[in-house]
């Protein structure tokens, strides 16, 4: 028997319970796991809460990051003992995920936890942190570099946020953290962060164009928010949208990317191919900051996680959320 969350909806009524399970109920898959940490983001706090439409099986375990250790395998890349990660891959969503202190994974699915971390180091970066990697990455495919201009981080206090502060600033970018949480300045600033904006500048319809100010933006909150951001990026630059926390809509024209060049770059973490995931964990065992790693986290127990997970809609949540199952 193992410990689990299970989200579940028995006659149409939600309810998300710690329960107690048998292996035997776990999903196909040809690798076995013991879930050592977990993470919270966003959307398994949509889930956990039912306030987004992410779970598309019932009943489910909900946590798309996990990281532990293998217990057994089938599969020719794993073997007892290995460490590894897993995000995305329609963990929580349409395969029970990692709030859990088992999980039957698919071999396919893992990458190997970069010397240099353990599993809570993996869990303080999960999918978050490893999102931030390949906006990070998109910008520089576009060619921006630290040379080129000013670079604007949205959600910047946020998981994704955090680490994109880091790792842009690590790489040489004077980097604007926007945040709807003015008390934050100091932390972000301890992260990296040369300027500070409050959300609220941007959180209004704007002109479709612009005074530019920004060679790169890492967007993590959609909507006016995002138009805003491409409104005033600079002939030549990019826009790297990764979240949707303000909204799903684009209330925005055609006007910067038809007049200044401007790039729109989607990022999903879901679905990358393995080689592109290895290649943004091994990016990031290799730039980011211990000192920032630390500082990022918070530590919660497994009984805390629904609490945890309003914290997060609600806005009350800095850098990542740690789960130790």
């Amino acid at each position: 028997m193992f410990k689990a969350w299970m989200l579940d909806k028995p006659d149409g009524v939600f309810e998300a319970k710690l329960r107690a399970l048998d292996e035997q109920a776990l999903p196909d898959g040809d690798v076995l796991v013991r879930v050592l940490h977990s993470s919270l983001n966003y959307k398994d706090a949509l889930a956990l809460t039912d306030r987004g439409p992410v779970v598309r099986r019932w009943p489910m375990v909900p946590g798309i990051d996990g990281a532990g250790e293998v217990l057994r395998s089938s599969h020719p890349d794993w073997a007892p003992g290995d460490r590894w990660i897993v995000n995305g891959w329609g963990l929580g969503e349409t395969h029970w995920g990692c709030l859990a202190e088992r999980a039957r994974l698919k071999g396919d699915w893992l990458v190997p936890i970069p010397t240099r971390f353990d599993s809570r180091d993996a869990m303080i970066i999960g999918t978050a942190g490893y999102t931030a990697m390949l906006c990070a990455q998109a910008i520089a495919r576009h060619g921006v570099g630290p040379g080129d201009g000013d670079v604007l981080v949205t959600g910047a206090s946020g998981g994704v946020g955090s680490v994109a502060v880091s790792v842009l600033a690590r790489r040489g970018f004077k980097v604007t953290a926007l945040t709807g949480r003015p008390l934050e300045a100091h932390y972000l600033r301890s992260l990296g962060a040369a300027e500070v904006l409050d959300r609220a500048m941007f959180a209004a319809p704007g002109k479709p164009l612009q005074k530019e100010r920004w060679a790169a933006v890492v967007d993590t909150a959609g909507s006016h928010i995002l138009a805003n951001a491409c409104a005033q990026t600079r002939w030549g630059g990019i826009v790297v949208a990764c979240g949707l926390a303000q909204g799903m809509d684009f209330p925005a024209t055609v006007a910067p990317f038809i007049l200044r060049n401007v790039a729109l770059a989607g990022i999903d973490s879901v679905m990358q191919p393995l080689a592109a995931r290895r290649a943004a964990w091994a990016a990031l065992a290799e730039e980011l900051e211990p000192a920032h790693l630390a500082c990022m986290a918070r530590d919660i127990g497994f009984d805390q996680v629904l609490d945890a997970a309003r914290d997060i809609l609600d806005g009350r949540a800095r850098g990542r959320t740690v789960v130790a199952i």
